[in-house]
């Protein structure tokens, strides 16, 4: 090889205007020094497309015996009613990652979309669409029907499945949409109520009248796991409180206090805790001058004010001698209905009791504190949890005068019309006033308002609508989640999580805390509760159906839509009415629609009535991921449904990762406009660096990210230009060896010792190193550790551009063969390794150094059996720090790099190992000497120092900040590995 001087007279610039030598292989035209990133990604997204890649990565990948060489995740779907965000391309780059990952390791991986398309987010952008506003526009007289509003509801959910696969495709993220699967596909509703009758004839779904969370915009209730999954779900709300006096059957006024005065004509009993003291008070003064109240002892000191001046104070006395005693109801509304005995206090289905014989009286409950309120609770059983269960084990009955839409009704004449919410001033005004119902009630019995206040509390509301929820006994089908809560614990031990703590932190707490699901929904647009009952109680009975032929076996006719209107139309003779006269309709609900999503990895396959080989060798997935909400979404019911019908966790491993914010450090918002458009992010500065800005940051661990135009920016200066002039630099001076005929560059043998050994120092140091990297990106990768492998690669950049390329211009000046092919050699493996995080980038790269189809169809680099100096990586590692520490000397002496020193002294425990590269280290730093010493006998220590990040905490750990800052200042800490111990908490990562 002739060797040529390259001179000052031709710039780089100028040297790469024409294609020179061999490189790009795969272009006629020479490689750019400023690439333009989306420009070049919209040219590879069309190969692809050209060249289908993506299917032929998935077919040359043999499946193995019984799928025993693929690797199964899950794509939990969308909803596709609305355009994609930001959450959904981040959950899209980790599926995306992964797969290309266990690709490139040899596995088959099938990448299968699907769509949700049932349920409230559905149904309320066809309710808009068509400006419904309650349900009696859709089955009211007049109304629209249940068939047109469900047509509205199909054409709705699949209105944005272009811009979708647009924008998936733009992220460079490879899945099948041509065999995808949705929700309202008749074979996967077909799953999903096999799975219904499967767990009722386990005995583990029953109906039941419970109170639950309710819309009551939407008209039906919600399951408490929904309450759970977003932090937005509950937010600040002002409502007025009350506290209201009791007349006892004593005389006295029991104080009662509430944020709901709604539901006090529903009041049918107080609780006290039996062993919390409470006091009589008589004030001297004010309104209750005259009066004798009784409230706790422990908050007699918030009402000072209603109290008045020196009132007399009894003796404290336990809750206990309160029980039995009896008070007037605040409303007369129910009052015949108990003294017509009506009931006993069990509830029908349809919640028609009466308050029971039991009603208004004082009973004692382990609930009741002192925290706040009186220290007497006010219960309406038809709107408490609390409330219901310990009024039932008093034989106290329930009212429910609160209808479908959150009004009340006409039991409550004086305010029957009126949403519950708008109802509470008209009643404060008359508990104030004493006006309308409380006017007519004599005034020896009658309740008196204490107080009336403002209250900003957490409150929930609506995942959906976003109005704020109540809590209401409704009838529901339920899932007995209580009779395998414990095996639900034990399976969630075979999950590996990321975050590690998600396991026994906040999915584990919450799955030893689940309740029963409530599953059915008073709505209309899903899959069906597959339940027919006889409509004649005179003759009862049930019937499940689990599939098609069942159902056509009963019914006699072809059955081919489980949509409603059409399953309601199935109508027969009840079996066991001998008079022939009762018929067996279906119940009205449908199904929630987490059930189906958690039915996905069964019902997208039609199992069990096709591919029951394939599933059983096919489950548990290996792989899920979506943002830590999910938890109490579908990581749970996928969980649930796994456990109740194959005893089985649902997958193997689960990233959750945290929730990116706009750059406000808000919610993402619309109306906020703070946070760039990701179409116009792909335009400026393209889907890898959007990419491996995601990707490298805390929020896939977990943490939460604010997105700013910045972070995306730095990440093409700090990542992708590196990696690009790294390849520019090759091709460049490749290109000119030769008098311009180029240098075709030759893979190094990394397996042979001898070749390896014969190297540079350099070059065995970055065969060494990329070795290195190699193997810890597998390992990261194969723990799903995204973050971590892509702080693994911005660092081997640096040693690679900054080190390595830097210390060796001068040989690739002079055409020294074994630097070309050395650096070669770690840029085709090294695009091969990072192929998964910058898939774009990459495959230019690659396929501008081997001429060949694509990175993606080749194998990820594995270097463990090849030569390796980890001595040799240390003490280059070691050098690479000194001139670092050196020059951050320099700079903050303000000594510039070109004014040579003396002498230079490095204290370094591989002071030995350092000798031969003293002359590397005066070059580096400008110094005319270097002196290195071991440790001891230095006079130096050592010390360690911790920071801390509390943006990066995960939920659980951000509510121990305080804590830890504690430690952290007083040195109460100690590294333990990874993870930082503290008193009573071990902090991983």
């Amino acid at each position: 090889m002739t060797g040529v001087l390259v001179t000052n007279t031709t710039s780089e610039d100028e040297m790469s205007e024409t294609k020179r030598g061999f490189y790009p292989k795969h272009r006629k035209s020479s490689v750019p020094s400023s690439p333009d990133f989306p420009t070049q990604e919209t040219e590879t997204l069309a190969y692809w497309k050209a060249d289908d890649t993506f299917q032929a990565s998935i077919d040359q990948r043999d499946a193995g015996k019984n799928g025993s060489n693929e690797f199964v995740f899950y794509d939990g779907p969308p909803f596709a009613n609305g355009l994609p965000h930001y959450g959904h391309l981040l959950t899209g780059y980790v599926k995306d990652i992964v797969g290309r990952y266990e690709t490139m390791r040899g596995y088959r991986v099938e990448r299968r979309f699907g769509w949700d398309t049932h349920g409230l987010p559905a149904e309320l952008e066809a309710e808009r669409i068509l400006g419904i506003e309650d349900k009696s526009q859709i089955e009211g007289e007049g109304a629209m029907g249940i068939k047109a509003f469900n047509q509205a509801c199909r054409d709705s959910v699949l209105k944005y499945t272009k811009e979708w696969e647009e924008q998936v495709t733009r992220q460079a993220r490879w899945v099948d949409f041509d065999n995808d699967y949705k929700t309202l596909d008749p074979t996967f509703m077909e799953s999903v109520i096999w799975a219904f009758k499967t767990l009722y004839d386990k005995g583990l779904i029953y109906e039941g009248y419970k109170v639950l969370p309710y819309c009551w915009n939407d008209g039906t209730p919600l399951s408490n796991h929904e309450l759970k999954m977003d932090d937005d779900i509950y937010q600040n709300r002002t409502d007025q409180t009350v506290t209201v006096g009791l007349r006892l059957e004593t005389g006295e006024l029991a104080l009662i206090w509430t944020t709901t005065p709604w539901t006090l004509p529903s009041n049918l009993a107080v609780a006290v805790g039996p062993d919390i003291d409470y006091v009589r008070v008589t004030p001297k003064t004010g309104d209750l001058a005259g009066e004798t109240v009784i409230l706790a002892e422990a908050l007699v000191s918030a009402y000072t004010k209603e109290l008045g001046d020196d009132p007399e104070v009894s003796a404290p006395f336990p809750g206990s001698e309160l029980v039995g005693v009896g008070y007037a109801p605040i409303f007369s509304y129910f009052e015949a209905a108990k003294a017509a005995g009506v009931a006993d206090g069990t509830a029908d289905e349809a919640g028609h009791v009466g308050p029971g014989s039991n009603a208004w009286t004082i009973i004692a409950a382990d609930f009741v504190s002192t925290t706040d309120g009186t220290g007497l609770v006010h219960l309406a059983p038809a709107f408490g949890e609390d409330d219901m269960n310990v009024c039932a084990v008093n034989k106290i009955g329930i009212v429910v005068p609160v209808d479908d839409e959150g009004r009340l009704t006409e039991d409550v004449t004086d305010y029957a019309g009126k949403n519950v919410f708008e109802a509470n001033r008209y009643i404060i005004a008359d508990l104030r006033d004493v006006t309308g119902p409380i006017a007519a009630r004599p005034a020896e019995v009658r309740a008196r308002l204490v107080r009336a206040a403002s209250y900003e509390h957490s409150y929930p509301h609506c995942w959906r609508c976003r109005e704020p929820l109540i809590y209401k006994a409704v009838s529901s089908w339920f899932v007995k989640v209580t009779a395998f809560r414990d095996r639900m614990v034990e399976l969630n031990q075979q999950i590996t999580w990321t975050p590690a703590h998600t396991k026994d932190g906040i999915f584990g707490n919450w799955l030893a805390g689940a309740r029963d699901w409530s599953i059915s929904r008073n709505r209309y647009w899903g899959s069906p509760i597959p339940v027919w009952k006889s409509d004649n109680p005179a003759y009862p009975r049930v019937d499940v159906y689990g599939s098609f032929a069942e159902l056509e076996r009963d019914f006699g006719v072809k059955v081919d839509n489980l949509h409603r209107p059409y399953i309601d139309e199935l109508v027969r003779p009840n079996p066991d009415d001998p008079t022939g006269k009762s018929m067996m309709r279906r119940v009205p609900e449908v199904l929630d629609c987490w059930f189906e999503s958690g039915s996905m990895p069964y019902a997208q396959v039609h199992y069990p009535f096709e591919n029951q080989d394939w599933f059983e060798h096919h489950y548990p997935g290996h792989f899920i991921v979506e943002y830590i909400g999910q938890t109490r979404g579908w990581f749970y019911t996928l969980h649930v449904l796994a456990t109740a019908l194959f005893d089985r966790p649902a997958f193997l491993n689960c990233v959750s990762h945290g929730i990116v914010l706009g750059d406000d450090g808000r919610k993402m918002s619309k109306s906020l406009r703070n946070y760039p458009d990701v179409s116009e992010v792909f335009d400026k500065y393209g889907a890898d660096a959007m990419r491996w800005f995601l990707m490298s940051s805390p929020v896939v661990s977990g943490g939460n990210l604010i997105v700013t135009d910045k972070g995306i920016h730095d990440t093409v200066r700090q990542v992708l230009l590196p990696v690009w002039n790294a390849y520019y630099f090759f091709t460049l001076y490749a290109g000119t060896c030769s008098k311009g005929a180029g240098y075709d560059a030759k893979l190094v043998d990394v397996f042979d010792a001898a070749v390896v050994s014969g190297l540079p120092v350099m070059d065995r140091y970055l065969l060494s190193a990329a070795r290195e990297l190699f193997r810890d990106l597998r390992g990261e990768l194969d723990a799903f550790h995204i973050p971590e492998a892509c702080e693994k690669v911005r660092s081997f950049l640096d040693l690679l551009n900054n080190w390595y390329i830097r210390i060796s211009r001068q040989r690739f000046w002079d055409e020294d063969p074994q630097a070309f092919d050395v650096l070669y050699t770690v840029l085709e493996a090294l695009m091969r390794a990072i192929a998964p995080m910058l898939p774009l980038v990459s495959e230019e790269i690659w396929r501008g150094l081997t001429g060949e189809r694509s990175v993606h169809l080749a194998d990820y680099p594995d270097w463990d059996a090849a030569g390796h100096d980890s001595d040799l990586v240390a003490a280059m590692n070691e050098v690479r720090g000194i001139v670092s520490a050196a020059h951050g000397l320099r700079k903050a002496e303000k000594l510039r790099v070109r004014l040579p020193l003396a002498w230079l002294r490095v204290v370094s425990p591989l002071h030995e190992a350092l000798a031969d590269f003293a002359g590397l280290i005066a070059e580096e730093v400008n110094v005319k000497n270097v002196e290195v010493i071991g440790v001891e006998g230095s006079g130096l220590r050592s010390h360690q120092e911790l920071a801390l990040n509390p943006k990066g905490f995960a939920p659980e750990v951000r509510k121990l900040t305080s804590k830890l800052f504690a430690a952290q200042k007083s040195g109460a800490w100690q590294l333990d590995g990874d993870a930082v111990v503290f008193p009573g908490v071990c902090v991983d990562g």
